[in-house]
C-alpha cells in the first residue's frame, strides 16, 4: 500500500470537513470501525478479487479517519465557548499574557491564557484575545497604556464577546482563523481598581519563549534606536510579522519577496545546516567524543535541536511546521542510517502538520510552502545528470515562479512580474547575510553585528523599492474558476517535467510545451456580468458602515466604502479585494454620501488603487478624499443616468443645502435609487428624519422601493413612520456591526419594519447581501446562507 498515497487522502478528509456546514455526529464515527472490520475480513481472504477490495477499503478508512480527526478536533476545540449571555458583561479572571503584546497608538493588544474565573457563575473560554486601551491616570492629566510582557500573571477585568468576522466573497474569515490559533473569546480591559499584576513570570516552557522572544524585540529596539527596518530584523529573529510596518509588507508583497521577511522554511533549513556542519566538523576533532557517538549522528542532533529553537522562536508558523518535520524525518532517516525518498519526507511532514493542526489547510501558507517544495523536488529529484549550479539555480527560481502562479491567482489574485529578478538578489542577501547576522545578534557578544544586518538589509530594500516603483511589478486580475486552476496545475506540472539540462523547455519530454495552453484560462476564462437590463448588487459586510457595489453589464458603481480601522480600512480589506476578485479594475462612478468616516473611510485607499472616473459625493471640496479624485463633483437632485438600461438617480440633496456652512453631515447624505424593470433599491445612507420628510416631499412617488438599505443602520434618528410607509420595501437590509456599541438596529425601528410587512436581513447576521435584479424576477441572498461553515455563528 503506497504510504504517500494513503497520506494524501488522510489530508484530503482533513480539507473536506472543513468545507461543511455542520460537524458530524458521533454514530456517523461509527462507520470507521465497520470500514476496518470489513478491510480484514477482506484481506484475510486469499482471493485476489477481495485483497484488491481490502485496499481499496483501507484507502477509505485512511480518508475517513482524516475526516473524522479533524471533526473530533473541531468538537473538542468549539465546546470551549463564551456563552451568549456572558457577552457584554463585566467578568474577572485571573491569568496569564501569553503571547507577545502589540503596541499601537492607543492600545496594547496580547492574547491571554485564562487560570482562574473570579466572576461567580460565569464561564469563560481557556484562550482569549484582548486589547487594553489607554485610560487617564488618576490625579494626572496625561494617558498611558498599561506596561505588559509576555508571561506575567494578572488579574484583571474583562468584557467579551464570541469571535464574528465580516463575511464576504473573497474576504478574510476571521472566526476561521481565531478557531486555528484557539481563540474563543476576543474583548477588552476593562479600567478596575483591582486591575493588577500578581506575578512578574509564570515559570511555563511555552511562556518562557514568549518573554524571551519580548526580551529579543525591546533590545533589537534599543540598539537600533528607531533605525527604518528595525523591524524586519525583529521578525526574522522572532517571526512576529506585525512588527513590519504596512508600507514594507507592501514592497515584499509586490516584488514577491514576503516569504523571505519571515521565519521560513528556507530559514530553519539554513540555521539547521549551518549547526551540523559546524558540529560535524567539531566533533571530528575529538577521538574521545567519536568514540561515544558518529559525527553525523550529533551533527544532526545538533542541527535538529538548532532547527526546533528557531521555530518555536519563530511561533511555529506553517511554514516552519513543515521545515522542521520534514528536518526531523530526515534526521530519523540518517540516525538510522536508511535511505528516504524526497517525496516520502515531503509526506510525513504533511500528515504531522494537518494532525497537529486540522485547520493549517486553511491557511495560504500552507498551500504555498508545501506548493513550493513540492515544485522544488519535481525539478531537481530524480533527474540524469547533472547541470552547471547556476544553471540549477535559475530553473529552480523559474520554476518556483511559474508553479505558484495558479495558487497565487486564487488566494490574492495577483502575481508579481518581478518576483524572479528580486529573489535572485534578495535570496542571497537576506539568506546569507542578513539572517545569521540577525540571529547571531541574539546573542550578547555578537550584538556589534545587528547594525550590519540592518545596513545590507537597506541595500536590499533600495533594490526592491526600485523593482516595485516600475510601472507593472504586479500582475492583477479576477480569481479565476476552480476548474481552471486545476487544469493550470496539471499544465504546470506537464511543463517542469525532465527536458533539457538548459531552461529551454521545448525540447526533452515530448509536448511539454503543451502545458502552457493548459495555462491559459487562468487569464482567458473572465467572470460573468449582468445580462443588459439586470443590476447585480453587493451590500457588502463591513460592520458598522456601509459599501455597495452595483453592476451593470458594462458599468460598475461603488455606493460608500466603509469604515477606516486603526491600521488599515475596509476599502482595502473589503472593497478593493471583491473588485479584484470579480475581475473590476475601473469604477465608472463612486459616491461617498457624507464624511463619516464608517462610510468614507476606505475612500482612499480605493481611490489610490482603481481608475474612479468620477466621484459624487457631499463633501468639500477641500476634502482629502475631494482632492485625491480626478473628477468630482457634488451629489444634486435631479442628477441621473442610464447604464445598460438600468436607470440611476439621486434623490437627495437639493443644492441649496451646500449653502449652510453648518449643515450636519448625515443630513446632507447622498440618496440614490436603482430602478431596473424587475424591481429597485433605495440607498438613503444616514439621513435622519427631518430629511427623510425633505426627500418625501420633493420626491413624490418616487420612493416606493423593492429593497431598501435602512437609513442610518436602523437608529432612533430615522426610518420614520411616514418614510417607511412610503417606501414600502419588500426587503429592509440593515448594515451594522456585530454587538456594536450604539445597539443599532433599536427594536422599535425593526418591529417598525416588520409591521409594515418588510423582510428583514442584517449584515452582522448574514453577512454579505448579495442581490441580482434580472428579467425572470429579483433573487436575495447572503454570504453565510451560501457559503455556511460549521465555526460560524448562527443566528
Amino acid at each position: 500500500m503506497p504510504i504517500r498515497l494513503g497520506i494524501l487522502l488522510f489530508v484530503t478528509g482533513v480539507s473536506l470537513l472543513q468545507w461543511q456546514a455542520e460537524l458530524p455526529g458521533t454514530y456517523e464515527a461509527l462507520v470507521l470501525p465497520l470500514l476496518l472490520t470489513a478491510c480484514v475480513l477482506c484481506w484475510r481472504n486469499q482471493t485476489t478479487i477481495l485483497q484488491t477490495v481490502s485496499r481499496i477499503l483501507f484507502l477509505l478508512l485512511l480518508f475517513g479517519a482524516g475526516y473524522f480527526w479533524a471533526a473530533a478536533m473541531a468538537h473538542w476545540r468549539l465546546a470551549d465557548t463564551l456563552p451568549k449571555a456572558w457577552e457584554g458583561k463585566d467578568i474577572q479572571v485571573v491569568g496569564v499574557i501569553s503571547s507577545l503584546p502589540q503596541y499601537s497608538s492607543n492600545s496594547v493588544r496580547f492574547q491571554f491564557e485564562v487560570e482562574q474565573i473570579l466572576t461567580p457563575d460565569a464561564h469563560v473560554p481557556k484562550r482569549l484575545s484582548l486589547a487594553w486601551y489607554l485610560e487617564r491616570k488618576q490625579n494626572e492629566m496625561r494617558n498611558s497604556l498599561p506596561v505588559v510582557h509576555a508571561g506575567e500573571r494578572w488579574r484583571i477585568t474583562v468584557r467579551l464577546k464570541r469571535p464574528h468576522s465580516h463575511a464576504n466573497p473573497h474576504g478574510f474569515d476571521y472566526e476561521a482563523w481565531a478557531l486555528e490559533r484557539d481563540i474563543r473569546a476576543v474583548g477588552y480591559v476593562r479600567s478596575a481598581l483591582d486591575n493588577s499584576l500578581l506575578t512578574v513570570r509564570v515559570n511555563k516552557p511555552a511562556y518562557r519563549i514568549e518573554a524571551w522572544r519580548q526580551q529579543i524585540q525591546q533590545r533589537f529596539d534599543s540598539i537600533l534606536d528607531g533605525q527604518r527596518y528595525a523591524g524586519i530584523l525583529m521578525t526574522l529573529a522572532t517571526g512576529d510579522q506585525r512588527a513590519i510596518p504596512t508600507d514594507q509588507w507592501q514592497v515584499f508583497t509586490r516584488t514577491g519577496t514576503n516569504h523571505l521577511m519571515a521565519i521560513s522554511g528556507l530559514h530553519i533549513t539554513l540555521v539547521a545546516s549551518m549547526v551540523y556542519f559546524l558540529v560535524s566538523r567539531m566533533w571530528r576533532q575529538s577521538v574521545r567524543l567519536l568514540s561515544y557517538l558518529p559525527a553525523h549522528r550529533a551533527a544532526v542532533a545538533a542541527g535538529l535541536i538548532a532547527a526546533c529553537i528557531y521555530a518555536l522562536l519563530s511561533g511555529f508558523a506553517i511554514p516552519a511546521q513543515r521545515a522542521f518535520f520534514m528536518l526531523a524525518v530526515m534526521a530519523a532517516v540518517i540516525w538510522c542510517g536508511r535511505m528516504a525518498a524526497p517525496t516520502m519526507v515531503l509526506a510525513w511532514a504533511l500528515l504531522l502538520v494537518v494532525v497537529i493542526d486540522p485547520w493549517a489547510v486553511l491557511s495560504a501558507g500552507f498551500w504555498l510552502s508545501f506548493g513550493a517544495i513540492s515544485i522544488i523536488m519535481l525539478v531537481t529529484t530524480g533527474r540524469i545528470g547533472t547541470a552547471h549550479w547556476l544553471v540549477s539555480w535559475v530553473r529552480v527560481q523559474w520554476a518556483i515562479t511559474l508553479g505558484l502562479v495558479p495558487l497565487l491567482l486564487a488566494l490574492f489574485q495577483q502575481v508579481s512580474m518581478v518576483s524572479p529578478v528580486a529573489n535572485a538578489v534578495a535570496i542571497p542577501l537576506v539568506s546569507l547575510c542578513v539572517v545569521p547576522l540577525t540571529l547571531l545578534s541574539i546573542l550578547p557578544p555578537f550584538e556589534f553585528m545587528l547594525p550590519l544586518a540592518h545596513g545590507i538589509l537597506s541595500i536590499v530594500m533600495v533594490f526592491l523599492q526600485g523593482l516595485n516603483e516600475l510601472s507593472q511589478p504586479v500582475w492583477q486580475q479576477h480569481v479565476p474558476p476552480l476548474w481552471s486552476i486545476a487544469v493550470a496545475v496539471l499544465g504546470i506540472i506537464w511543463l517542469l517535467l525532465p527536458g533539457s539540462l538548459g531552461l529551454n523547455f521545448f525540447t526533452g519530454f515530448p509536448g511539454r510545451w503543451l502545458g502552457v495552453v493548459a495555462l491559459l484560462p487562468l487569464f482567458l476564462v473572465l467572470p460573468s456580468r449582468p445580462p443588459e437590463g439586470a443590476l447585480w448588487l453587493t451590500v457588502l459586510d463591513v460592520g458598522q458602515g456601509l459599501a455597495v457595489v452595483a453592476q451593470t453589464q458594462h458599468r460598475t458603481l461603488l455606493f460608500d466604502s466603509g469604515p477606516s480601522y486603526a491600521v488599515s480600512d475596509s476599502g482595502d480589506r473589503i472593497v478593493i479585494p471583491f473588485l479584484r476578485a470579480q475581475g473590476i479594475g475601473i469604477l465608472d462612478r463612486m459616491i461617498i454620501s457624507h464624511a463619516d468616516s464608517d462610510h468614507s473611510g476606505g475612500a482612499l485607499s480605493v481611490l489610490n488603487t482603481l481608475d474612479v472616473k468620477m466621484l459624487y459625493s457631499s463633501m468639500d471640496i477641500n476634502h482629502p478624499v475631494s482632492q485625491a479624485a480626478n473628477r468630482s463633483a457634488l451629489c444634486v437632485r435631479g442628477e441621473s443616468w442610464n447604464w445598460d438600461g438600468v436607470t440611476f438617480e439621486i434623490l437627495y440633496p437639493d443644492h441649496a443645502i451646500y449653502a449652510d456652512p453648518a449643515r450636519k453631515t448625515n443630513e446632507s447624505s447622498c440618496v440614490l435609487k436603482i430602478t431596473t424593470a424587475t424591481g429597485s433599491i433605495l440607498i438613503p445612507a444616514d439621513i435622519g428624519r427631518a430629511a427623510e420628510r425633505k426627500l418625501i416631499d420633493a420626491n413624490d412617488g418616487k420612493l416606493p422601493s423593492t429593497v431598501l438599505i435602512a437609513p442610518h443602520h436602523g437608529s432612533l434618528t430615522s426610518s420614520s413612520v411616514a418614510f417607511v410607509n412610503q417606501v414600502n420595501p419588500a426587503v429592509t437590509i440593515f448594515t451594522v456591526g456585530y454587538r456594536n456599541r450604539f445597539g443599532h438596529p433599536r427594536d422599535d425601528i425593526l418591529e417598525r419594519y416588520r409591521a409594515q410587512g418588510s423582510i428583514q436581513l442584517r449584515s452582522d447576521w448574514h453577512g454579505a447581501i448579495l442581490i441580482r435584479f434580472e428579467h425572470k424576477g429579483f433573487f436575495i441572498g447572503s454570504w453565510r446562507q451560501l457559503r455556511p461553515r460549521y465555526w460560524q455563528q448562527k443566528f
